[in-house]
This record gives structure tokens, sequence and C-alpha cells, in this order.
């Protein structure tokens, strides 16, 4: 039996008139604009398939391709021009206006992600102060490795560490001395970073000069308002009747007076800050008390977890609106597990600094709202600390877990000496 096969013109011009207006469309276009740059014609008829003589229809076939390419070509010339061209989107791109290969970013690998630093190396730290400061002493102590990074602010080495610049923060809490530094406690509070870890670092003050500087040219000294106080009665025996004038940092006070070589002021500062500043130490060891101790603790993103294998602390800050005799329940949920309170601190409430007693608009009974920041040695991870927590939400109307982490059990005594 002999097949018949529609004639090679009749094939192309099904594809273009009788087919689907859909595929009509996906070759032309809408209104006929053309997609596509150069219309290849694979299909090769058998000449066993056609009726007629071989050479007239593939000539027919071969006349129909050329008049299609060419009317192909005209009308994407003529779009062009008229500057109405329509392209395709494929995906959200355009098919004619694809992002070269070569320019396509590279998708990540293993290799690209830094792995999680050991503890101690590797670690970004930032410290309010520049080089020289105790701050620095104790990131260093704190991570021996570290990358220590100077800020001018404390609200900046908080902002260091939310905004991944740096991986820590160092920030002094309080001294034997000169007691809290309330400062920090509101900025414990504003940001969201967590307490995991804690140093305990001995002052050793030096009252610091430019080289040939004798203590009789001295009209000022200035220092931190902190290192100033602990300082008072030993300027005094030295005959330091001079000006005092409080700066940012101990060691921004060194590099004050080397940078404008300053010649009647003398610093409060650290030894290290004299070897970087190229200042001389009039005095040693200026500090009022020999058992001159600051505070800092270590600021992270994310909380450590907490554990039983060795001493932990646990940071919490509440508030209450129940008046005053609140406070004696919360510290009695402690007493009663036995657990011991190593720092109580009250700080007036921003959002709502008075209370009236009367709870009417005017009066004269009224009294301070205070924000209550509890330091105790437990770890969240026992029982007794998260009874004790879950008995204090109780009678507090916020309450918020600081950090809880390991102790700062490192040996210290005085100075010989002293």
């Amino acid at each position: 039996m002999q097949s018949i096969s529609p004639s090679p013109s009749k094939t192309l011009k099904s594809l273009i008139s009788d087919h689907k207006p859909q595929i009509r469309q996906k070759i032309l276009g809408p209104n006929h604009t053309a997609r596509i740059r150069v219309v290849q014609c694979i299909y090769r008829p058998d000449s066993a398939n056609f009726s007629g003589g071989v050479g007239s229809n593939r000539h027919d076939w071969q006349s129909s391709c050329a008049i299609l390419a060419s009317k192909v070509v005209s009308q994407q010339q003529e779009t062009e021009k008229s500057g109405n061209s329509e392209i395709t989107a494929v995906n959200g791109h355009k098919t004619l206006d694809l992002v070269p290969i070569e320019n396509l970013p590279k998708p990540l690998t293993i290799m690209d992600l830094s792995p999680a630093p050991m503890h101690g190396s590797q670690l970004r730290v930032a410290y309010q102060g520049v080089p020289g400061a105790y701050s620095e002493a104790a990131a260093g102590k704190a991570y021996p490795k570290c990358e220590a990074i100077p800020c001018d602010q404390f609200e900046v080495a908080f902002q260091a560490v939310e905004l991944w610049i740096a991986d820590r923060a160092v920030l002094p809490v309080e001294n034997s001395l000169g007691g809290s530094i309330h400062r920090n406690y509101d900025l414990l509070l504003r940001h969201r970073l967590h307490i995991v870890g804690e140093v305990q670092l001995p002052v050793h003050h030096c009252l610091l000069a430019l080289p040939g500087v004798r203590k009789e040219y001295l009209n000022r000294v200035i220092s931190h308002p902190q290192a100033l106080a602990q300082c008072e009665l030993t300027l005094t025996k030295l005959g330091l009747n001079v000006c005092r004038e409080a700066v940012d940092d101990t060691a921004g006070a060194a590099e004050f007076v080397a940078a404008n070589n300053l010649r009647d002021t003398a610093a409060i500062a650290s030894a290290r800050a004299a070897d970087l500043y190229g200042l001389q130490i009039l005095a040693d060891g200026i500090q009022d008390d020999s058992g001159n101790v600051t505070r800092f603790v270590m600021l992270a993103r994310e909380p450590i977890i907490p554990r039983t294998d060795r001493p932990f602390k646990t940071s919490i800050v509440f508030a209450h609106d129940k008046g005053t005799s609140v406070l004696f329940k919360v510290l009695s949920a402690f007493a009663f597990r036995n657990i011991s309170l190593t720092k109580i601190e009250s700080r007036p409430h921003r959002n709502r600094p008075i209370r009236l007693v009367d709870d009417a608009n005017v009066g004269t009974a009224k009294h301070f709202e205070y924000m209550f920041y509890i330091d105790f040695e437990a770890s969240m991870a026992e029982v007794r600390a998260q009874n004790a927590l879950a008995e204090v939400q109780e009678f507090t109307s916020f309450l918020r877990v600081l950090g809880s982490y390991p102790m700062d059990m490192t040996p210290w005594s005085p100075p010989r000496g002293d």
C-alpha cells in the first residue's frame, strides 16, 4: 500500500496557519512579531513518500523555508527599528537579555563558610577605649588569642557584636572601689546581647607624663572619672593639688597627652599605655587601695548552654508593679533554695520613674520605680535555679535572664609590699 504524506509546503503552512492559535503565537509571537533570529529547516522528506516528483516537491519545500525565513528577519528588523520590541520573559528573565554565564555569582561552597572559632582563638572582641585600656587587657585575659577591636563608646561595642563586626564584647560592670558602672547596666537592658562569661582584672594605676617632665611642672591630671576617684588620696600625698579632668578612658588620656605634647599634664593609665605612647612613669601603683579589682563581662549574640560541672553564675533583671514588699518575696525565693546572691543593683525605671502610692494623678505620696539587677551563684541547668525563677516570675511584671555563665575562679592576691 502506498503511503500518502502531505506535501512539505502543506506541513509548514499547517504549522503557521492550520494549527492552534497558541502554537502559532509561540512561533511568530503576538501580532505575528518574530521571536527568533534564524529559522532552520531540518525536515528532509523522503522521495518515496511523495506522489509527485522529488525535485518539484523539494523545490517547493525549500522555497517555503526561504520565504518564511526572510519574513521573520524582516519583521524582526522592523520591530527593532520601531522600538516596541516585545521580549518573552522566561522565569522573570528576558530571553534576549540574559546575563552572561561568566558574570553570574558563584554558589557558596563549604570552603566559603568559616568554621566556628575555638574558645579564645580567632575571636574578634570589641572593647571601649584605645589600645592600652584595661578593657583590652580583660579581653586578652578572657580570650588570649583574640583580635581586640577598640571602640570609642560602649554603645559602639554593643553594636559591633550585633552587626557581626565582632564576635564578643568586653564590658566593665563594677569596680571594687568605684562601685557599679550604671551606664553599662542600662545598656545591658537596652540591647539583646547575652552574658557568656566574666573576668576579674586587678587594676594597677600609674602616673604618666612626657619624658623629662617632673611632678613639679604639672598643672593638670586627666583620666577616666573612676580612675581619678580611685587615686584621689595618693595624688594628694604626692603633693599634686592640681586640676583633675575626666576623659572617656585611661589609655585615651595617655594618648591625648602624647599626641598633643602636653608637658604640663599627666595621665592616670596602665604601664602598657606608657609603653605604647612613649610616656614615662612618674609614680607606679598610685591606686588608694591595693585590692582594686574591676569585674568585666563578656557579651555574645547567642547564650551559651549552662552546665553543672563547674561553678556558674546567672544574671537577671526584673521589675515589679505591686510595691516594695515584692522585693522581699523575690529574695525569699532564692534564700529558701539556698542560692547565694553575689550582687543586687537597682536602677530607676526609665519608662515609669515615679509611682503614685494613691494611684491619683496628683499627690505627695510618691516613690521611685526601680529595675533590679541580681547575680546569683547557680546555673540555669540546676532545678533549684529554674524553680526560683519560676517563683520570681509570679511576683514580677518583667523578668529577663541576661546570661548564665562560668564564674571567674582565677586566684588573686594583692601585690607584694602593699
